[in-house]
């Protein structure tokens, strides 16, 4: 009997199939445009181009964190720290946790990354929100878990409804808090009774990267509620507030064991040199956090009040970043992009509605607003 020609059955088959079903099902996260590509585009200077698409901080790095990089330039030849010793004693000292709960990842996706592959797996499932982070959802594909959507309440967390959507084969809960892409909010002590009733093998992975632009009376207590409650990650990141994006650099806070596991699957060397640099002389930079917030604040007015001159509704937001209600949005994205200026459709978020628009400067806060009275003129 004439084995089959492995090879030429191969041959055949598209490259596309070896990969695994949850693999192909998964749907790749949409960055915003960046300000070259535009540029490129319809043919306007970079200098020209307001990109108000990726909640960054208008102001840039923190001076102290490009003082820190400068310094360190000469030791690029070297590999990093890979325990990142020096970013973890200054956290550990701010936030009064051990090193060893803490985990260093590429930015926060890649510790809700390492969170959904340590402890997610075909037989497990993940509940996220609707309306919730896209990163969730890719991450639970990425480890082959089902993912299970709760439906959201006036386009925030619906905490009770997250519970009942629960099964014996959930293994993790997903919740941004402030929301991405919704600003949305929860308030601590509603979160605390959350906590209080998922069950014990359930771990709650609470993402805070927009943390910084609350004021002090809302502020989180999750790291408090650390040692009581062993089934929560804390996540947070330095690209938001704190301006380095650039760098991707975050963390994630929770107890020893499964900070443990976390570090189990993190890749060596995962964060860089100049970044590990950047994120400790950042952490300490408590007046560039102020400016920072005070600045969103500033912006924030400025874009409500313009909304409601133009008769426009939005999502009241906690972060930096505002979900505003246009009608066709995918249109007059395309009419505010031929602008020079770039935002955010989120349709992909089941808002088709929907455009978001990070806070800027004053000046491009402006021209947003004169670009998007111009376009629903000659709707």
């Amino acid at each position: 009997m004439m084995k089959p020609n492995t090879r030429q059955s191969f041959a055949t088959a598209s490259p596309v199939m070896l990969a695994s079903p949850h693999i192909r099902a998964i749907a790749p996260y949409q960055p915003g445009k960046p300000i070259s590509e535009l540029a490129r585009e319809i043919g306007m200077a970079p200098e020209r181009i307001v990109k108000l698409a990726s909640n960054e901080n208008p102001l840039g790095p923190s001076p102290k964190a490009l003082a820190a990089m400068e310094r360190e330039l000469h030791e690029l030849a070297r590999y990093p720290d890979g325990s990142g010793y020096d970013l973890k004693r200054v956290l550990s000292e701010r936030l009064g946790v051990a090193s060893a709960q803490i985990v260093l990842g590429n930015g926060s996706n890649d510790v809700l990354d390492m969170a959904a592959r340590a402890f997610l797996s075909p037989e497990s499932s993940a509940v996220y929100s609707e309306h919730a982070f896209a990163v969730y959802a890719i991450s639970t594909r990425m480890a082959g878990a089902e993912g299970i959507t709760a439906p959201a309440r006036e386009y925030g967390h619906d905490l009770q409804a997250m519970l009942d959507a629960v099964r014996a084969d959930t293994r993790m809960i997903f919740i941004a808090n402030p929301n991405n892409p919704t600003g949305t909010f929860l308030i601590n002590d509603d979160l605390l009774a959350f906590l209080q009733q998922v069950p014990e093998h359930v771990l709650v992975v609470l993402d805070e990267a927009y943390g910084e632009y609350l004021p002090e009376t809302l502020k989180s207590d999750a790291v408090n509620w650390l040692a009581r409650f062993p089934n929560l990650i804390v996540t947070r990141t330095f690209s938001k507030a704190y301006g380095l994006a650039g760098l991707r650099i975050g963390y994630a806070l929770a107890s020893a064991e499964v900070a443990d596991l976390l570090n189990r699957v993190r890749q060596p060397f995962n964060v860089g040199h100049l970044a590990l640099a950047a994120a400790a002389a950042a952490a300490a930079d408590d007046e560039f956090i102020a400016r920072s917030y005070a600045l969103n604040q500033l912006g924030m007015r400025q874009i409500t009040q313009g909304l409601a001159l133009l008769k426009l509704n939005y999502i009241p937001s906690y972060g930096n970043f505002l979900a505003v209600r246009i009608g066709n949005a995918t249109a007059m994205y395309r009419r505010l992009l031929e602008s020079g200026v770039i935002v955010r459709p989120i349709g992909n978020y089941g808002m088709a509605e929907f455009l978001r628009v990070s806070i800027g400067l004053a000046a491009e806060n402006h021209q947003f607003l004169q670009a998007l009275e111009s376009a629903l003129k000659e709707q």
